[in-house]
This record gives structure tokens, sequence and C-alpha cells, in this order.
């Protein structure tokens, strides 16, 4: 359940820092009762980055299959090995 809390929270910076930490997800800020700000860690926010970029990897990789553009498997792993030598 994610955490709300309202603006006025923000003065007690220890205890959002902790909460933010311990929670290890997006806390959602309020301010007259709607929605303002999100904060989180920055382990949070590197976790999101990374995983957004899988998304984005995954659907580039799904729309390269819809469109046929595939490599052959063999082929691939004869161009690593001469790279690579082994």
């Amino acid at each position: 359940m994610p955490s709300i809390r309202p603006i006025t929270d923000l003065r007690n910076t220890t205890e959002i820092s902790e909460l933010c930490h311990s929670k290890k997800e997006p806390i959602f800020i309020t301010k007259n009762g709607y929605g303002d700000l999100v904060i989180m860690s920055i382990e949070t926010y590197e976790r999101e980055i990374a995983l957004a970029d899988v998304y984005k990897k995954l659907a580039i990789a799904e729309s390269q299959i819809k469109n046929g553009e595939l490599l052959d498997g063999d082929e691939v792993f004869a161009k690593l090995r001469s790279k690579y030598g082994k």
C-alpha cells in the first residue's frame, strides 16, 4: 500500500528520510488534500530508472520481433567468439 503523507510532514526530515529508506518505494505527498509531490530514496530512484530501461528495451525487442527483425543465434555467437577469442 502506498505511503501518502501531507506536505507538513516534510518539516520532519529525519522521519521522512527514514520512511523513504524503510519502505523502499515512493512516498506521495499531498498539499491541500491533492497529490503534489513524490519523494523516494536514491536507491529506490535508481531501481525505478533501471526497471524503466528494461521495459523500454523489452518494448523495442518485441517491436523488432513483430517486424521480423531477427538475428540468427548461431551467427551472433560465432561473431562473439571470433571477437573475444573463444
